[in-house]
């Protein structure tokens, strides 16, 4: 037999050897943790036509161990799409569609927070790596072409939230937060999300405001948050919040923005006059003499409530004159005692503050105008009088009541008290 034909058969013997002996390292149990690794297609278009968006990549793993999958470019760069995840002894299958975690284009500034993006269009070489408690690790590669790729990022811009100081009792000032944000492109419908985190890191996810946009669609989005204050909830309790909107498009690509907002002397508020207990002055007034009435209001809740003028023991010189008339017009969210009549024109037209400045806290708003509260756990004394120089010969005597008034939000105690007042011609 010819030499060289020697030496070509022994050649080819030792590499068999060193295959065979390759696999058996492989296979045995004592060999490297990643066993095998391999992908469906070495070719992937991430742009959501149905074609070719995904690839399937298997791999096979002895023991536990810690996994890294990757591509690596041309440039030698690497993007991340499994990084150091621990995983149990098997067999795997997971599909990837081009999106890794974050990585920054050169010259790129954006105002948002990228989450997780598509890889650029180019020449990959796709690795999947090893590593068990031993110290082995081992590593499979190869190819994989991305093209057709959509690199355009879901992203959120004019995000905005006011007022960053939030006070959610229903008193009338700064009772919601109006939050903004507008998508660059479409979303799936739930691909918008906007919540709130709180300082233990629970998440609240906050209802979007029906508008002219499809829930996902590009443009502004608005989200009206009341902290649940409307439906008779308790808010979220006081403190510094962050408020989270994240865009995932149709790709898996995911965008962030975030900003703070302060939840402040939050509360449901509740209030009473307490035990429903009105005293008045008298049960007959000589026509022009003055009509009084006593009562104690107890906020019970836990937010304060803010009241306004004019001051308990106000006399008001005239059946015709109410609070409209002195320039004490009803105020949105303010709490006030009325008193009311069989003959009057208007709903409790006669009304007082829960106090006076005297004994009410001083709260100032968030441009630092002052307002005036009474506080939880407090109780406050309403006096009031009416000179009463009106007489309805059909209506005489008639009922006189008072009520507590949530003012544009409800009557909280309706018709209490009521007492049948005769008003005397002298």
């Amino acid at each position: 037999m010819p030499r060289s034909l020697l030496v070509t058969i022994s050649v080819a013997l030792v590499l068999v050897s060193a295959v065979l002996a390759a696999a058996v390292w492989l296979l045995q149990p004592g060999g490297p943790p990643l066993v095998s690794a391999a992908v469906s297609s070495t070719r992937l278009t991430p742009n959501a036509d149905g074609d070719d968006d995904l690839i399937e990549l298997t791999y096979t793993l002895r023991r536990p161990a810690t996994l890294t999958i990757s591509l690596l470019d041309a440039a030698g760069r690497s993007y991340f799409f499994r990084q150091a995840k621990a995983r149990d002894a098997g067999n795997y299958t997971v599909q990837f569609g081009g999106v890794v975690d974050a990585y920054s284009l050169p010259r790129e500034d954006l105002d948002a927070q990228v989450v997780r993006r598509v890889v650029p269009d180019g020449a990959y070489t796709w690795v999947v790596a090893a590593a068990d408690e031993r110290g082995n690790a081992n590593e499979i590669t190869g190819a994989l072409t991305v093209a057709q790729a959509d690199t355009a990022l879901p992203l959120l811009v004019n995000f905005s939230v006011l007022p960053t100081r939030f006070s959610p009792n229903q008193d009338g000032i700064d009772d919601r937060a109006r939050i903004n944000v507008a998508l660059t492109k479409d979303v799936p419908a739930d691909g918008l999300r906007v919540y709130l985190i709180g300082p233990d890191g629970t998440r609240l996810p906050l209802k979007e405001q029906p508008g002219d946009k499809l829930p996902g669609q590009a443009g502004l989005h608005t989200y009206d948050y009341d902290a649940g204050i409307d439906q008779g909830l308790e808010p979220p309790a006081d403190g510094a919040y962050t408020v989270r909107a994240t865009a995932e498009d149709r790709l898996g690509q995911q965008v962030a923005v975030e900003t703070q907002l302060q939840i402040v002397n939050g509360g449901h508020p509740r209030a009473e006059i307490l035990l429903g207990e009105v005293e008045f002055s008298a049960s007959s007034v000589v026509l022009g003499q003055a009509l009084s009435f006593r009562v104690v209001v107890e906020n019970y809740g836990t937010a304060p409530i803010r009241t306004t003028g004019p001051a308990s023991g106000f006399i008001y010189p005239s059946m015709a004159i109410n609070a409209n008339t002195i320039g004490e017009l009803e105020q949105s969210g303010a709490w006030r005692v009325g008193l009311h009549c069989q003959t009057c024109k208007s709903d409790y037209p006669w009304r007082w503050a829960l106090g006076d400045p005297a004994t009410l806290t001083r709260i100032p708003d968030a441009d630092g105008r002052p307002h005036y509260y009474l506080m939880p756990g407090q109780r406050a004394v309403v006096t009031g009088t009416v000179v009463l120089d009106e007489i309805v010969p059909s209506r005489n005597p008639q009922f006189f009541w008072a009520g507590l008034i949530h003012e544009d939000v409800e009557v909280v105690n309706e018709r209490v008290g009521p007492a049948e007042i005769e008003i005397i011609q002298p």
